[in-house]
């Protein structure tokens, strides 16, 4: 038997910290090869961690919501013939395990709240010891990460679930099994304040799902609110939580909320941006009118049927032309080398506002795909920010950025330009506008574009006929075609 370590990977290009978000495991399992053991967040993205071999975890070095190093241990695993008959002994010595014999906070150790772990998320660790190994001071750890959790009400809910959730709550189980649920599901009782051991499971197998959740976060809502509390609470906290992780005190005057992970990344970047490549904002006001209009066409085409039709595909599709029309405006600017390098690829990035901040992952090659394949792709890029797993990969090697404002009811803007990139297009609101068509007033579905871009890269000459390219072919979406 061997005890091997797994330390922190750098996850991305050129990172150097990740802060762990969840463990999924506790000392005492048994993990395979490829298991997710943890959720890391990252400067840039919340990634899933696997083990890469075999064995009964020995050890958890750091606990939820400490920052650690690129390159330190993480998590120590007993491996070989004899480590499953091993396991129980360290267990017994391991942080998380040994609050089993704590009697009152046994419960809490098995699954630990979002809630509970505000206290280690107010800095970067608020104890020397949460970054050390302890086996023999393993108790005074685990209050820091589970809290005063209200776990004795979890037992009365969860007898009739099935026994993997059951055992979860009870002390009988000190090697505590964690309730049958997926990521998606795990990240929204997290966002939600609701523990997992003591939601009642309907899906297949025991398995916790989403509706499950949300039906526990009603409940607990109820005998404080009317009905529509349970759809505004849970909202609230679900952007708060994993932004900023802090406890709110009502009477206090003032909250300090620190920095870090997306949004520390995103405010050098926007100032390094802001401070660096001189930027040019330009308007132009136009009638959408026949793009809505084509919007609905296309919703209603068979052969585009099970695909997301919005304004938003065709505005990128617009901005590709225009692109494929005034190539110049696709290029970064080298600092070193003194060069404008031009892109023969448009890597079309889309902001997207997330709990844990702004992020902008891009289409890889969204210059060559087809209308269906771009909306699969703005589909797909949506759904995996709003559930928190855009990779890092995805938000690099960006070219020109899309921020849609007008979801928001903003008219306009004057986005600041994503870093190595050359422009950002903002676009805002959709509305119904008296506009003059035809010699009369009539009216109309209007917008205001606003496009910043990089003077070093491109001039107002370049820069106006890109911008007047992307409103002709909203103005006339026939240009789709004979411009491409």
């Amino acid at each position: 038997m061997t005890i091997r370590e797994f330390k922190m990977p750098d996850v991305g290009e050129g990172l150097t910290e990740a802060e762990i978000l969840k463990w999924y495991v506790q000392p005492g399992d048994t993990v395979t090869d490829g298991q997710v053991v943890c959720e890391v967040e990252t400067a840039k993205a919340a990634v899933e961690l696997p083990i890469p071999f075999d064995g009964v975890v020995h050890a958890l070095l750091f606990e939820e919501g400490t920052t650690v190093d690129v390159g330190q241990v993480i998590i120590s695993v007993r491996t070989g013939a004899d480590a499953g008959a091993d396991g129980a002994a360290p267990a017994a010595e391991a942080p998380v395990a040994a609050a089993v014999a704590t009697g009152s906070e046994a419960a809490a150790a098995a699954e630990p709240e979002p809630a509970a772990r505000q206290p280690v998320l107010v800095g970067y660790g608020v104890s020397t010891a949460s970054t050390k190994r302890r086996p023999r001071k393993a108790a005074e750890g685990v209050p820091a990460r589970n809290g005063t959790a209200p776990a004795p009400a979890a037992p009365a809910a969860a007898p009739a679930a099935a026994p993997a959730v059951v055992a979860v709550a009870v002390p009988a189980q000190p090697t505590g099994e964690r309730p049958l649920a997926k990521p998606p599901v795990r990240k929204l009782a997290k966002d939600l304040g609701i523990d997992l051991a003591a939601v009642v499971p309907t899906g297949q197998g025991g398995v916790v799902t989403r509706e499950d959740v949300h039906a526990a976060a009603a409940a607990a809502i109820t005998p404080q609110a009317v009905a529509p509390a349970p759809v505004a609470a849970p909202a609230a906290q679900a952007v708060a939580a994993p932004a900023v992780a802090v406890a709110v005190d009502p009477s206090a005057r003032e909250t300090r909320i620190p920095v870090k992970g997306v949004r520390k990344v995103t405010a050098q970047a926007m100032v390094g941006s802001a401070f660096t490549a001189p930027h040019v904002t330009e308007f132009i006001t136009l009638d959408v009118t026949r793009t809505m209009k084509l919007v609905t066409e296309l919703k209603a085409d068979p052969d585009l049927a099970g695909l997301r039709i919005n304004p938003l595909l065709l505005i990128a599709k617009a901005v590709l032309v225009a692109i494929r029309r005034n190539p110049d405006v696709n290029a970064s600017w080298d600092e070193a080398a003194q060069e404008i390098v031009l892109k023969h690829y448009v890597n079309l990035g889309i902001a997207a506002a997330t709990p844990r901040g702004l992020i902008v992952p891009n289409i890889k090659d969204a210059h060559a795909k087809t209308l269906p394949e771009l909306s699969e792709a703005l589909s797909s890029l949506v759904a995996t920010a709003r559930d928190g797993k855009t990779s890092p990969s995805d938000m690099q090697q960006g070219t020109i950025t899309i921020t849609n404002v007008g979801v928001f009811g903003v008219d306009t803007g004057t986005p600041i330009i994503n870093p190595g990139e050359s422009a950002i297009l903002a676009v805002g609101a959709i509305k119904l506008q008296p506009w003059v068509h035809k010699g009369k007033v009539k009216a109309r579905q209007v917008t205001t574009l606003a496009l910043s871009f990089d003077h070093r890269l491109i001039d107002g000459e370049l820069g106006s006929r890109f911008l007047a390219d992307i409103a002709a072919v909203l103005e006339h979406p026939r240009r789709l075609i004979t411009w491409s």
